[in-house]
Parts: C-alpha cells; structure tokens; sequence
C-alpha cells in the first residue's frame, strides 16, 4: 500500500523544488517577500496541488498568498516547461502556520522553565 502514493509524494518534492526556485526568481510582485515553500501535497489523481508557504515577515500573510494564488496560472505553466509529466495539477496556495505555531509552543515551554527557575523556589532552598 505505501507504493501506491509513492508517485504523488515523489512529484509534491518536485514541485516543491521547482515552485521555490520560480518564486524566487520569476515573480516580481511587491506583495512578495522572503517567501519559503515548506511542503507540497499532490491529490492521489494528481490534479491538484495545496502548496504551503511561509513567509518571513508574517505582517504580509493575506498580501503573500493572494498574489501566489493570482500567479498560479503563470506558475503552473512554467512548471509544465520544466517537468515531463501529462497532468500538471492545479496550484492553491496556503499560509502555512506551523512554524508559528512551533515559535509558539517553544516559548511556552521556555517560560514554563523560566517560572520553575524563580526564585524562592524549593529546589534552591535545599
């Protein structure tokens, strides 16, 4: 059974790779900042495509995915001049939170041993 989606995570990997290097490279919109493509998931019939993106300066996330989404055609054909494949799958892009939400949880955590560290606590009076 793990061969059966080997095809889509293999091509979601590629894509990833090629959508990062047109991003960087051909677009020019000013909506566009440092933008990451952290992870790609292909449709098992391989028609579309959630394309996850981060951005470093958050402050621009609705701006970022709006253009992404409006260069999508533009995207998707210079893709279908780089890869040999029948079908190159519909483009949507999406703001991916999980890096935030990991800067999230690792300040929590800090702060959870910053408080266990104060002063007065029963650790350092023994």
């Amino acid at each position: 059974m793990a061969k059966e989606y080997a095809r889509t995570e293999r091509l979601g990997e590629q894509l990833q790779r090629e959508l990062a290097e047109l991003i960087r490279d051909e677009l020019k919109d000013p909506r566009l900042g440092m933008v990451t493509v952290t992870a790609v998931e292909v449709s098992r019939d391989l028609s579309h495509a959630k394309v996850f993106v981060s951005e470093l300066l958050d402050a621009k996330r609705a701006g970022t995915v709006k253009a992404l989404n409006s260069a999508a055609g533009f995207l998707r054909r210079e893709i279908g001049k780089r890869l040999t494949i029948r079908m190159i799958p519909e483009l949507h892009f999406h703001y991916d939170e999980s890096i935030e939400e990991g800067a999230r949880m690792d300040r929590l955590i800090n702060d959870a041993i910053e408080s266990d560290r104060a002063p007065g606590d029963r650790a350092d009076d023994e």
